[in-house]
């Protein structure tokens, strides 16, 4: 006799909401994302503003940016000067560290 009452304590929340389960669908109006990796995207946003642009003018613009960073980038003779410095400075200071330049 103690153990019904036992019982039904502990099942009376699967009781009281049989539609818990239900939740855990999607609704039936989402789209299933097999579906989605089947798309083919044929718009698109720009990369550089964030404007929507055609397929053909995201892979334009792509081609371009691509072709702008292949280049290496102009410094100038100064300023490379003393990036060369920097680099030939960081291992002496490792092998003399009394040596303060």
């Amino acid at each position: 006799m103690k153990i019904a009452p036992l019982f039904l304590c502990s099942c009376a929340p699967l009781l009281l909401c049989p539609s818990a389960p239900l939740l855990a669908l999607p609704p039936p109006e989402d789209i299933p994302e097999e579906v989605l990796r089947t798309e083919i995207i044929i718009e698109a946003r720009s990369p550089v503003d964030g404007k929507p642009i055609t397929a053909a003018e995201y892979a334009q613009l792509r081609a371009n940016l691509g072709e702008a960073q292949n280049g290496r980038p102009q410094v100038n003779p100064q300023v490379q000067h003393l990036l060369f410095l920097l680099r030939v400075s960081y291992p002496l200071r490792k092998l003399f560290p009394f040596l303060h330049f």
